[in-house]
């Protein structure tokens, strides 16, 4: 079945090994412990990378095994081309005998060209992308008369990617998965899209470790084959993996045993994708015996970031257990910093860099990480103004995202009717039916008279060079842009862009995906909104546009670098600037909702792996203000905030409670999910923070605000139930009923609310 090892002369072992130069104790029991289930947990720059490739080497210097035998899995082709390079400078020749050394994609895809009959290929399949994957989808949906607009191609793939991360075939399906799309038919279209494929000698990337997984599962001549070739099983990045994933290096490891994997549950924030952070949590159950050796000795950050990280995290309750630290000294605390709303926000981070600039730091070495895309809006053109080099990481500069653009060509068609370049990108986007043949017609006629493609558009439908279907829906949309032209002329350019998005809908067609991507992408469009409502004009704002992608510093200069938080994962910084930490924003309302505890568990990893990016400065930043869906709120701040240890943190503004607010709120129940909602938009909290009143305009606090000390953790002693208050939004009330420092008041005009304290005073 397999082929002859070659042999290669490896280099013989000398007494005093100096592989384990410079490696901690903890690194060098990793690499000496090679027989057995080995458990690598491995902190946040603890040098887990040099504990895995000095095990390897170890392995192959010491012949324990070819290097054909053992099995190295990683999750990206960086890091396996950055692991086989290591290797190489320590083993020499050796390292290019290594066939097993990367992905779990490319690994199982090798496998699978052995053994393709049996999964009803051909061992020429093709590998699909998602384009490909999407038009046999698109395909199938239409053959069985399926509304591709209310049930898109898109989310059938997002759910046949999901089974496939579980390991499920379409029989496997119970029938709340197959209710996850078009009202109970996901079995059926999973089948005849599996069918669509072994016609086509084809599989998608889900299919490469499931079909194994299967083949595995059936043929047991097979399974004994690969257990036995593997002597060693090595892989990084555990907490990562999937179910698929999981089930088919449990398989393979099965007969020996002798697998050792890397990894650090209070890093796996990828469940979006599929990772469930229970593989790494139940290794020592599915392979009793396992000897669990942590690295917890960092090389990064300094102690009071260090502790302050670890404070967090321990308020979760899955979680295996360890904690951080470092010979290193001195350094500065975690600051958290409260600032008026989220425009301040970016002109403090923007200061902030700056200084650090003239205190000749690089800026290559500083870092804006935030919770979603959506945030890096309010500092790129804050940037853009005080002339700050900046570049975006792991995703495009706000302006240039797609939905961003789709968004911004439906603005300019209706500022400038002779846009070509955006009737082109819009004419059929969303979807209206509208193809390649209509748009070719279009630009010949509007060649033939010299016209703009959007007046074309007009002449040619009411011409019979359309098939009726194609000249009325043409006919639709140009009436669509007309109409939003008066309404321009009307209303703010910011209502004017909401308005167009729902009409045409782009919106509807967002919200059908039902995906991750989607709701980001959402989030981007109620951000343009909302930078739209500081301009008066529809072209003053898109000149702004202009100006902003027009500037692009020289790729030579040192740069800031904003990314979210999940992209700057293996990443570090000198100094590291966390905005956007409130309720709602970090963790991620939507999130919560979605996922309840598991997903606040997991915010919180992602709150942990934030901080520990900073190997010298960590600033958090929480605004009282944020602008939410249009709609300007008083802002809590995070829960996350009040969870870090009080001797490791240093509040540098009283513009609200911060940690110590939410320790006073938090500390009310000992259900640390009890304040999140449970479907609904928005949890108890931040609907009591929504009602509070906000003027844009002023860039400090009413006085009633001030002199109470805003947001005060302790319950106002002044006043009681029974006490008359004034609210500046709601008027004059009585206090009925006293909760820590929230009130409930029945107001004069507006009712029964339930506000916190420091947002009134006492009448006079």
């Amino acid at each position: 079945m397999f082929p002859s090892c070659s042999l290669v002369q490896l280099p013989t072992e000398s007494p005093a090994d100096p592989l384990l130069d410079g490696l901690n104790p903890p690194q060098r029991e990793a690499v000496l412990t090679t027989e057995g289930p080995v458990l690598m947990l491995a902190g946040a720059g603890t040098g887990k990378t040099a504990a895995l490739t000095a095990r390897l080497a170890h392995i192959v210097r010491s012949r324990l095994a070819w290097p054909s035998e053992i099995l190295c899995v990683t999750f990206t082709n960086k890091a396996a081309r950055e692991m086989k390079e290591r290797v190489g400078h320590l083993v020499g020749p050796a390292v290019e005998g290594m066939p097993w050394l990367g992905t779990f994609h490319a690994i199982a895809a090798k496998m699978l060209r052995r053994h393709a009959e049996l999964a009803g290929l051909q061992s020429n399949y093709t590998i699909i992308d998602t384009d490909d994957q999407l038009r046999v989808l698109k395909q199938l949906i239409q053959a069985e008369g399926l509304d591709e607009k209310r049930w898109p191609a898109r989310q059938l793939a997002g759910c046949i990617d999901r089974w496939k991360n579980r390991g499920l075939l379409p029989q496997d399906l119970s029938a709340g998965d197959s209710e996850a799309y078009a009202n109970g038919q996901g079995q059926k279209f999973y089948r005849l899209y599996q069918e669509r494929l072994k016609a086509l000698n084809a599989c998608d990337f889900g299919d490469l470790l499931l079909h194994m997984l299967n083949i595995l599962r059936a043929n047991r001549e097979i399974l004994e084959q690969y257990q036995q070739r593997f002597k060693y099983i090595m892989v990084d990045e555990y907490q990562d993996t999937n179910q698929v994933q999981y089930l088919w290096l449990r398989l393979l490891a099965q007969a020996r045993k002798n697998i050792c994997v890397v990894g650090d549950d209070d890093q796996s924030i990828y469940s979006w994708r599929g990772a469930e952070v229970a593989n790494i949590l139940r290794f020592e159950q599915d392979f009793p015996g396992a000897k669990v050796i942590k690295l917890e000795q960092n090389y990064r950050s300094t102690p009071d970031i260090l502790a302050a990280a670890s404070g967090l995290i321990d308020a979760n309750s899955q979680r295996l257990g360890k904690t951080l630290w470092t010979e290193r000294g001195g350094g500065d605390k975690v600051r958290v910093i409260g600032v008026w709303d989220g425009p301040e926000e970016a002109r403090r981070i923007g200061e902030e860099a700056e200084r650090l600039e003239r205190e000749r730091a690089s800026l290559a070495t500083v870092a804006i990480l935030v919770r979603a895309q959506f945030q890096t809006r309010e500092f790129e053109d804050r940037f853009i103004a005080i002339g700050l080099p900046y570049k975006i990481v792991g995703g495009f500069r706000f302006y240039e995202r797609a939905e961003i653009r789709d968004a911004l060509a439906y603005l300019r068609l209706v500022a400038q009717p002779s846009d070509d370049l955006a009737f082109e990108r819009i004419y059929n986007t969303p979807k209206r039916g509208l193809g390649d043949k209509t748009l070719e017609k279009l630009h010949r006629h509007a060649r033939a008279r010299g016209v703009p493609l959007s007046l074309a558009a007009v002449e040619i439908a009411d011409t019979d060079e359309l098939p009726a279907r194609a000249r009325n829906t043409l006919l639709a949309f140009m009436r669509d842009v007309a109409r939003w032209r008066d309404l321009a002329k009307q209303t703010t350019p910011a209502e004017l862009a909401r308005t167009m998005l729902d009409e045409s809908g782009y919106t509807a067609a967002l919200q059908a995906e039902k995906s991750a991507e989607s709701a980001g992408r959402l989030e981007n469009l109620a951000e343009l909104a909302r930078a739209m409502e500081e301009y008066e004009t529809l072209s003053d704002f898109l000149e702004h546009v202009s100006l902003v992608m027009d500037n692009e510093a020289n790729d030579q200069a040192e740069k800031l670098t904003i990314m979210t938080i999940h992209a700057a994962k293996g990443l570090e910084f000198d100094h590291v600037f966390l905005p956007g930490w409130e309720e709602g924003v970090f963790p991620s309302q939507r999130a919560m909702d979605e996922g309840g505890l598991a997903s606040l568990e997991e915010e919180r990893r992602l709150a942990y792996v934030a901080i520990t990016r900073a190997r010298r400065q960590c600033t958090i930043l929480h605004a009282a203000n944020r602008r939410i869906y249009g709609q300007w709120t008083s802002s809590i701040p995070s829960r996350f905030i009040g969870e870090l240890p009080e001797a490791h943190v240093q509040q540098e503004s009283t513009l609200s409670g911060g940690a110590s607010l939410w320790r006073a709120q938090w500390s009310e129940t000992s259900d640390p999910f009890a304040h999140v909602s449970r479907g609904t938009g928005r949890g108890p909290g931040w609907q009591r923070a929504a009602t509070q009143s906000y003027d844009p305009t002023p860039r400090r606090l009413p006085e009633a605000t001030r002199s109470a000390a805003s947001f005060a953790a302790k319950p106002r002693t002044d006043v009681g139930i029974g006490a008359r208050v004034f609210h500046e939004k709601f008027g004059y009330g009585t206090v009925t009923s006293q909760e820590g420092n929230k009130l409930e008041i029945e107001f004069e005009t507006a009712g029964p609310k339930r506000v916190i304290d420091s947002f009134v005073k006492l009448a006079e």
